[in-house]
């Protein structure tokens, strides 16, 4: 026992001396940042993005290109371009998407709005991916060149972004107003204000809120440098040019191109700045704690980029062991160290999340361990058993840390509370504990992929991360009217909406509807529209969907409401059919009533109406047929399919754009027509005989 407290001992005195050593580091970062705004304060001196909007607005609109790579973003890229078209001010600019020759449901997508908008350019990957990013991004500028030979105009800065990004109306504004001067300009990147639950996707926004507006500061004062965030980054056409002296601008050997690319641009030299503009943002605000009403909050921050982060464990660890393993290994073994003292001191500072995580849950376990020994020791008759010696030094080193960790907290709070309010200020001390089990398990995995490289021989593949693009509920944006959408798609001309409208004056009825009686639009480009309008995703449904989850509603809300449940999302969200959006009121009131998240599809209205229809005339004893087995539970029952293969198979299925499993399974050849015959077949004889049981029952009472 003695020996067991001896180690337990030696072991909190090491870690608390490495955490001191890291804590050193951290408060030399936060002493420069808050000298640097004392000093402003003093002299009276404007933040570093103070410039007049109407210099940024006045400046001639130089040509800029939006760098887009994608791979399985099909439910995302479509909103994201959508919104992003719809949000700049700015008119002089093409946006690319780039696309890989196996992924064609997002080449579909990318096609569509390609032919939407006249701005958006598709570039197709010629062979499959994943591969990396940096490979992606590479084919679109070699197109974005393509492009510039055959106009006869260099784009003056090409923008990289991902699909889940919710731009800024003055940010191509910003960077034109910066080019050429400045070779790579970075926008602060946010984290959308996540639920108080969002324990995951919290972090995001404690850490984010913090790393733009004081670490990366810092390092570009101290440095004169800052690394590429991945997303809201503008490269210099004549940092691309420069960086194509090598070959391709991007190093498809590392998971991390971004971080690469900063540093590459720093060692020769080009200027690169975090821009912080300040601007007004509006957005919608949970009340404190959830006690309350939501409301519309206006708040001072700079113009950035924001976006929703992952809200699970595994996706979130999965995507910072990218992070980890593209900065802190690869970019170790290929950047190696700089001839600059204080650019090796950053280096450093980032390569220490290889080790940091570990100390923070060695310590979580020593306290934790020497929480239970003493309970142990005390319930057995035993003294107290004292963690550290009671020397001067080790005394001054807890103080030492515990100082360390209030100045952590306090800094936290501070910044948290500038952007998201107290509510989540203080919902950021719990998350702590959360962030550290997630970087532990990064580093991890990191640590793992990078050995298991090095001994297969075998390039990282891209293990991006899905995305999800915000809705208007989280944006707190305005809707536009339908008439604009279809004159930007150019699928309808002014006049025939100056006809419609006045057909809806005389008569009534839908704008939407008129154009299709009219025949300016079919009902698939009105569905689209309709989608698009309320930032809602289209779905394919069929009766049968509808009725394997009628025990979800009532005959009575499914007809008062128009709406229809038609499957469940793989996190037990509820799918349900609308031909437009729910009000708010409602939509509150059916979240409360199914107990559980759902998420709304737009759906032709006839079809609704005709399934209604269907539904309501069935007998009340119908309903009884929910408890039978749905048809790829009855692949199982027969043995066609093993449980293992059935998950396997649907790790891809989206009920909203798939259709019923049993459609989907043959789609995809994981069984054949005659098989999925079969099975509906054998269902519907137990669907009969059930309904001829309730009828006994029926004639029984």
């Amino acid at each position: 026992m003695d020996c067991f407290v001896a180690i337990l001992q030696w072991t909190a005195l090491v870690v608390a001396v490495l955490i001191a050593l890291s804590s050193l580091d951290d408060l030399f970062v936060d002493a420069v940042f808050w000298a640097m705004k004392l000093k402003r304060r003093i002299f009276g001196q404007s933040g570093p993005g103070a410039v007049a909007a109407e210099l940024l607005v006045d400046k001639p609109e130089q040509p800029i290109a939006i760098m887009l790579p994608a791979w399985k973003e099909f439910d995302v890229i479509a909103s994201m371009v959508e919104s992003a078209v719809n949000t700049l001010a700015y008119r002089n600019y093409t946006i690319f998407i780039g696309t890989y020759a196996n992924d064609s449901e997002t080449i579909a997508e990318a096609e569509k709005v390609a032919r939407r908008y006249k701005q958006v350019r598709h570039v197709r990957v010629p062979h499959d991916g994943p591969t990396c990013k940096a490979d992606c991004l590479n084919h679109i500028v070699s197109d974005i060149l393509h492009l510039e030979e055959e106009v006869g105009e260099p784009f003056a800065g090409l923008v990289l972004h991902d699909s889940e990004d919710v731009l800024h109306p003055l940010e191509l504004h910003l960077f034109n107003y910066l080019l050429p001067a400045k070779d790579m300009i970075q926008l602060p990147v946010v984290s959308l204000e996540q639920r108080y639950r969002d324990l995951v996707a919290g972090t995001y926004m404690d850490e984010f809120a913090e790393w733009h507006a004081k670490d990366l500061v810092v390092r570009q004062r101290l440095a004169k440098t800052v690394p590429s965030a991945g997303v809201g980054t503008c490269f210099s056409r004549r940092a691309i040019k420069a960086l194509m002296e090598d070959g391709d601008p991007f190093n498809t050997a590392t998971l991390t191109e971004d971080y690469d690319i900063g540093n590459r641009l720093s060692e020769r030299d080009m200027s690169a700045i975090i821009a912080l503009y300040p601007v007004e943002f509006r957005t919608r605000r949970g009340a404190l704690f959830g006690v309350g009403p939501e409301r519309m909050v206006t708040f001072s921050m700079p113009l950035c980029v924001r976006e929703h982060f992952p809200n699970t464990f595994k996706t979130s660890y999965r995507q910072k062991a990218r992070w980890i393993l593209g900065i802190a290994l690869q970019g170790w073994a290929q950047l190696g160290w700089s001839k600059s003292g204080i650019s090796n001191y950053f280096l450093f500072r980032d390569r220490k999340a290889l080790v940091t995580p570990t100390l923070a849950i060695v310590a979580y376990v020593l306290v934790l361990t020497y929480l239970g020994l003493n309970v142990w020791s005390k319930a057995s008759g035993g003294d107290f058993i004292p963690l550290f010696s009671g020397q001067w030094f080790v005394l001054s080193l807890l103080w030492f840390n515990l100082f360390a960790l209030g100045a952590r907290i306090l800094q936290r709070l501070f910044f948290v509370e500038r952007i998201y309010g107290w509510g989540h200020a203080f919902m950021s001390i719990p998350r702590v504990f959360v962030l550290s089990l997630i970087n532990f398990a990064a580093s991890i995995r990191a640590i793992r992929v990078f050995i298991g490289s090095k001994f297969s021989g075998k390039s990282i593949a891209w293990d991006k991360t899905m995305h999800r693009f915000p809705t208007d509920e989280w944006l707190g944006t305005e809707k536009r009217r339908l008439g604009e959408i279809l004159l930007s798609w150019e699928v309808v001309t002014p006049p025939a909406i100056e006809k419609a409208l006045i057909d809806q004056k005389m008569n009534g009825g839908m704008l939407g509807d008129l154009l299709v009686c009219h025949g300016a639009i079919d009902e698939q480009t009105l569905l689209e529209a309709v989608a698009t309008q309320a930032n809602l995703p289209t779905a394919t449904i069929s009766l049968e969907m509808v009725r394997e989850n009628l025990d979800l509603l009532d005959e009575e809300v499914m007809s008062r409401l128009h709406v229809l449940p038609f499957g469940k999302g793989k996190k037990g969200d509820v799918m349900l059919a609308v031909s437009s959006p729910l009000p708010a009121s409602e939509a509150e009131w059916m979240r409360t009533r199914l107990g559980r998240p759902f998420r709304q599809h737009i759906v032709p209205d006839a079809q609704i109406r005709r399934f209604l229809g269907a539904l309501v005339e069935q007998p009340h004893w119908d309903v009884p047929i929910l408890t039978l087995p749905r048809l790829h539970e009855l692949l199982i029952e027969r043995k066609i399919l093993k449980r293992r293969e059935l998950r396997r198979a649907l790790e891809s299925y989206d009920v909203a754009r798939h259709g019923s499993i049993g459609e989907y399974l043959v789609a995809r050849k994981v069984i054949s027509q005659q098989i999925f015959d079969e099975m509906t077949a054998i269902r519907n004889e137990l669907v009969e005989a059930k309904r001829a049981d309730a009828r006994k029952e029926l004639v029984n009472a």
